[in-house]
């Protein structure tokens, strides 16, 4: 008996941005500021841009409004991005092995030090170093199940 199917492949487009630092540490860091920093920017005009539609007007104030906190969401989580690639990183490098710990260390010192940035109490950024060591953990899972 005959047989049709059909067969696809979903794949996102993928976008290399290389910068050559010189150093493997530093390319990684930027290279995490950069991705995340463009995705959250990305965020943030998606929103505003349904804000303005809803709106239905646009204002040279809200515009204003708008580029002030792309950059700041921008910069802000892709700082967060960095630091956790550094921190897995240099994680790797002293452990000598590449494998899930090295994330679960990585979150939960990026977790701690931006809690610690943010002037939390000792319970917030332990919590935060909890939640930001089993994201980590999470995405590094999740990334390795196909």
């Amino acid at each position: 008996m005959p047989r049709t199917s059909f067969s696809g492949v979903f794949s996102s487009p993928k976008v290399d941005l290389i910068v050559d630092l010189g150093n493997p540490f530093l390319n990684l860091t930027v290279d995490g500021f950069m991705k995340i920093g463009t995705v959250a920017a990305a965020r943030v005009a998606a929103e505003e841009s349904y804000h303005v539609l809803k709106r239905g007007s646009v204002s040279h104030h809200n515009f204003e409004h708008s580029l002030k906190r792309m950059c700041k969401e921008g910069a802000y989580w892709g700082t967060v991005a960095g630091l956790y690639v550094g921190m897995e990183y240099g994680v790797e490098k002293v452990r000598g092995t590449r494998d899930w710990k090295n994330a679960m260390i990585g979150g939960a010192l990026t977790g701690a030090l931006v809690s610690a940035a943010s002037n939390n109490n000792r319970d917030k950024i332990v919590m935060d170093a909890i939640s930001g060591g089993a994201i980590a953990t999470a995405a590094e899972f999740l990334n390795h199940l196909v």
